[in-house]
């Protein structure tokens, strides 16, 4: 997959961890990036996983959940070690990763943060989350993203608004 160009899958090819890339036309009026991308690519929701920035205890850590639930911020705080997560601002997520938002991708971040995985991601043979930039989704084994990230597996996801 060399030339896509972004960070994520430039990280993906040097770890030698195979991937596939999906890229669709990004609606910019779309309200849920993650159901966008589950949408154009015909692909369950809960295979598609979105990356959420969150300060814990002062520290950003990225939390990866299906992109129909939402961040369970106690558990989060939890699985990173620490007592207490809010919900990052966009300019704080965007400035560490070194992505926009709704392209946040769990891999080959600017400044790599801890990242969390949804144990749920686990139940796949490959799961699907952003490549670098909106319109681009990555196809990987769930063991993969978790080498790819360095990230932990965690019960981390509510039910409820995406």
């Amino acid at each position: 997959m060399a030339g896509r160009g972004t960070t994520a899958t430039v990280a993906l090819e040097r770890a030698g961890i195979p991937f596939t890339v999906h890229e669709y036309a990004h609606d910019p009026r779309s309200e849920s990036y993650g159901l966008e991308a589950s949408q154009a690519l015909g692909v369950p929701a809960d295979r598609v996983f979105k990356t959420l920035i969150a300060e814990v205890d002062g520290r950003l850590v990225a939390g990866v959940v299906p992109v129909e639930g939402h961040l369970d911020l106690k558990a989060l705080a939890a699985a990173a070690g620490g007592k207490r997560a809010v919900m990052a601002g966009v300019a704080a997520a965007e400035r560490a990763t070194g992505y926009v938002a709704g392209g946040i991708s769990p891999v080959g971040q600017r400044r790599r943060l801890p990242v969390v995985l949804d144990t749920s991601a686990m139940e796949f043979g490959t799961v699907f989350c952003s490549g670098g930039r909106r319109g681009l989704e990555i196809e990987l084994s769930p063991r993969d993203l978790v080498r790819a990230a360095d990230a932990t597996v965690a019960s981390i996801a509510a039910p409820g608004r995406p």
